[in-house]
């Protein structure tokens, strides 16, 4: 191993024990290697939101009898943005609707571990993303034709 790449892994290493200090483990976990990343087709619905820091999540959803059976994101976010997406995607796959519908910023943290408070807005982003696309779906169910006019 060359000095160069010696010092590149002791850098990494350093870099991961201070990020092992500020975030928890599902947020670690979830950051490294995200869950359903991807957007269906055929979602039932669809929401995307920018959040003040210019950070943007979009969620795709299936429903099946008024229960989320598939979730799935994608984002141009930063890792924390990146956690609390993919977070979602497994806290609301087999959860109803109004369950759904509960999810706030708080509920996110929570789920979290908790983020350092220049992090916590990726939350709230992730909460608000969710309920657009709560929103479009339930808004598509009683006008099937928006579905054509998606972005």
């Amino acid at each position: 191993m060359s000095d160069l790449d010696k010092f590149a892994d002791d850098i990494q290493s350093q870099i991961m024990k201070d990020i092992e200090k500020t975030y928890s483990k599902i947020v670690i976990e979830h950051w490294k290697k995200p869950k359903n990343w991807g957007i269906m087709n055929d979602a039932d619905g669809y929401g995307k939101t920018t959040g003040p820091c210019g950070d943007s999540i979009e969620f795709s959803i299936k429903i099946k009898d008024k229960v989320i059976i598939k979730c799935t994101f994608d984002t141009d976010g930063c890792g924390t943005t990146v956690a609390c997406a993919s977070i979602m995607t497994e806290i609301l796959t087999g959860k109803t609707l109004s369950y759904a519908k509960g999810i706030t910023q708080t509920s996110v943290l929570d789920i979290c571990g908790g983020l350092p408070e220049d992090s916590k807005h990726c939350a709230l982003l992730a909460a608000n993303s969710m309920q657009a696309t709560i929103r479009n779906y339930e808004e598509t169910k009683q006008e099937p034709w928006k579905k054509l006019y998606r972005k």
